[in-house]
């Protein structure tokens, strides 16, 4: 009893500063011992694939599927759709695991699993490159060579021309790597025709043309966030009025281009409408940035692009159910 008294006493008598520093590290460790808990790490590995990134590329690509000349069996459809998935789920991988440096500077970015701390840089690029390869094999096999090909087409443009060499060497990085997002409907277009046709063409172009004023409207609001990890981005370059014209320039193209589907016949009344009226908010979102002295709307057109650019394929898989020809 004696020695548990002294025992009590000496601990009581321990500065505050040192039980809570006790108290620190035995909270420290608890959430060390947690973040290795499997529920934390499958979080991760799929945190690591940009599921964002890939929930719009499914859709995309679906549209394409959908909107193909022909038909196709739904296990070969749904096949094609978790191989596209797979293969926007590795280019992002690798894409994290080659951003290491420029992640942990970002504030958008610092939370994500590798400069979190979460998943090791090796970890990122083995499960990338297996996923890659098994989402263009598993392609070739079940579902047809074209398909295949374009799919790795787009993971090696995503990862070697954008993420490697463009990214941090010029403002025009997704101007030309924008190109590797436009793919997927081009991929579900081929899933059942086996080729590239013109409709497919038109989409890609669609989502080739939307990017820079979707990508340019973040870089704006997020200026000091590229600056301070040394990515070229247009704003960072050229400033704010030069992003500010080549927005406007971009949507000029862009608008008359969401309405080929029509002119080509794979998507009717119901479609142009709704693109009509959509792209018409769009431009009207860009001429207020454009004419605006800073940068406050950004933000708000970053956001609308994201949703213009969803109801536009929602609008073409709607119009493809009820298909009214235009006359």
């Amino acid at each position: 009893m004696i020695l548990y008294s002294w025992l009590f006493e000496g601990i009581s008598a321990l500065p505050k500063t040192a039980i809570e520093a006790v108290k620190l590290a035995k909270n420290a460790k608890d959430k060390e011992r947690e973040v290795r808990e499997p529920r934390f790490r499958l979080q991760d590995y799929v945190l690591i694939l940009k599921p964002r990134v890939m929930s719009l590329v499914i859709f995309t690509a679906f549209a394409g599927l959908l909107l193909a000349p022909g038909s196709i069996d739904p296990q070969t459809s749904l096949i094609s759709l978790v191989c596209i998935a797979l293969g926007a789920g590795a280019s992002g991988a690798i894409n994290m695991w080659y951003d290491e440096d420029i992640d942990q500077v970002m504030k958008r970015t610092m939370s994500r699993p590798i400069p979190a701390g979460r998943m090791l840089p090796k970890e990122a690029l083995l499960y990338g490159m297996v996923l890659a390869v098994i989402s263009v094999a598993t392609m070739a096999l079940f579902v047809n060579q074209m398909s295949a090909f374009l799919l790795a087409v787009t993971i090696h443009y995503y990862v070697f021309i954008y993420t490697i060499w463009l990214k941090r060497r010029t403002p025009q990085n997704i101007v030309i790597g924008g190109a590797a997002g436009a793919f997927p409907p081009m991929i579900g277009w081929s899933t059942v025709t086996g080729d590239v046709g013109l409709g497919s063409i038109a989409l890609f172009a669609i989502i080739f043309l939307w990017t820079p004023p979707h990508s340019w409207a973040l870089a704006l609001f997020r200026r000091s966030d590229y600056e301070a990890a040394g990515i070229p981005m247009m704003p960072v370059v050229a400033g704010e009025r030069a992003t500010k014209l080549q927005i406007l320039i971009y949507t000029i193209c862009l608008l008359p281009i969401t309405l080929a589907p029509v002119y080509l016949g794979i998507s009717g009344a119901l479609y142009a409408v709704v693109t009509v009226g959509i792209g018409f908010e769009f431009a009207r979102r860009v001429w207020i940035l454009w004419r605006e002295d800073g940068v406050s709307s950004a933000k708000s057109l970053f956001l609308y692009s994201i949703l213009y650019l969803f109801l536009i394929f929602a609008a073409m898989i709607v119009d493809k159910a009820f298909l009214i020809p235009i006359i």
